[in-house]
């Protein structure tokens, strides 16, 4: 199981991880990202990894447990 977590004192919102994963992330006009589901399925495994990957302030971080 994946967990992510956001650091909102990095996060810009630059909107990288909504373009990427919009079913897991929202920006919202104030540019705060929030995590729609902060445990995603496997199936979802790919987007996730790419938002996390291109996110330009590296706000993200996704643990496994």
């Amino acid at each position: 199981m994946m967990r992510i977590i956001v650091d909102l004192a990095l996060c810009q919102g630059h909107g990288v991880c909504e373009s990427e994963a919009p079913a897991i992330f929202a920006v919202s006009p104030d540019h705060r990202v929030t995590i729609l589901d902060e445990s995603p399925s496997e199936a979802q495994r790919a987007e996730v990894v790419l938002a996390v990957k291109y996110c330009p302030t590296h706000a993200l971080t996704l643990e496994e447990g």
